[in-house]
């Protein structure tokens, strides 16, 4: 089964090819997208665009966030299939980019800031279990950092259970994912036998997005990758499920899936590939990512991508106890 994001292109794909496939039919079209309240490709921007600024020439032939003049700027690999099937590639690979560019923004100083996808998939608007958009993720974040000046919490808060309301396979069933104070940020103290409680927290690490927006194109996607980090950006998984290394260079049919890239390079013989991280563990693919040819839109890669500032993050935390119980939630 492949995760499922908005694509207008799906929604003309011939029966015969779903049943290739054997994929089902739950994509977000443009209306569902903007009736979840997410602007179809949306910019909100105050900062002039790489794209706009830049020329070809000062791109260079290779470059990766996660080798740049020697340090790793990329954040961790992550599994959307544990601890069992969940079509959130969508916030997976929104998530692991905005991560990548706080880390640019530490100057890779310190622990690793590893946002919370669960947090999404309780309260967010751009998606599920069974599917979601591009654009979604950071149009949502950027919201909820406007409206209440916390954004994202963090995984050590919220970790990635695999889990939406609507959701009634495995774990799913036996739980509550609705967006309640403990389904953002909670701790838990000890076991219920020996009066342990679990609290929702109202003080907690987080990060928020200052801006937001969509690019497209291979020229365009290069130079922001390459002026402020990682995008998210839609893909075709089907020609890569089987991927076992090498350039990825299928044409593909439509965009089903979303991943982030984190740089570019050439190969002598391939010619020039994106460097992709996929959201499927480092037992797939090379150590979790992917080489896709670069220039001819393989896999449908170079059409719809979306990038996020952050904002303000936490570095130096309001300190609660064990319990949690000096910052819970009322």
């Amino acid at each position: 089964m492949l995760c499922l994001v908005t694509s207008a292109l799906a929604m003309s794909t011939s029966p015969a090819t779903v049943e290739t496939r054997r994929r089902p039919s739950e994509l977000w079209d443009r209306k569902t997208t903007e009736a979840n309240g997410i602007v179809w490709r949306g910019n909100h921007t105050v900062s002039p665009l790489p794209h706009e600024t830049l020329g070809a020439a000062d791109l260079p032939e290779s470059f990766t966030w996660c080798d740049k003049d020697g340090v790793n700027y990329c954040t961790m690999s992550r599994n959307q299939h544990i601890p069992q099937y969940c079509g959130s590639c969508w916030a997976h690979g929104a998530v692991s980019a905005l991560a990548d560019r706080i880390k640019i923004a530490r100057g890779a100083k310190g622990i690793d800031i590893n946002l919370s996808v669960q947090h999404m998939l309780n309260c967010g608007t751009a998606g599920s279990c069974h599917g979601g958009s591009v654009d979604g993720p950071y149009q949502w974040i950027h919201s909820i950092s406007d409206k209440t000046g916390t954004g994202i919490s963090y995984e050590t808060q919220q970790p990635y259970l695999a889990c939406s309301s609507e959701s009634k396979d495995g774990i799913c069933a036996h739980a509550d994912w609705s967006c309640t104070p403990e389904n953002v940020a909670r701790t838990c103290s000890t076991f219920p036998e020996s009066g342990g409680t679990c609290t929702g927290l109202a003080m907690y690490p987080n990060a928020t997005v200052s801006e937001y927006g969509s690019v497209s194109g291979a020229d365009a996607m290069a130079k922001e990758i390459f002026a402020r980090g990682p995008i998210s950006c839609g893909i075709d998984a089907a020609p890569i499920v089987n991927y076992h290394g090498g350039v990825a260079k299928d044409a593909g049919d439509f965009v089903d899936h979303v991943i982030s890239v984190v740089g570019w390079g050439t190969d002598a013989t391939e010619g020039p590939y994106w460097i992709v991280r996929n959201s499927w563990g480092e037992y797939w693919g090379e150590m979790g990512y992917v080489r896709v040819a670069k220039g001819n839109n393989a896999l449908h890669l170079e059409e719809q991508c979306a990038w996020a500032v952050p904002g303000v993050y936490t570095t130096s935390n309001y300190p609660c106890d064990e319990d949690g119980g000096n910052c819970a939630a009322k």
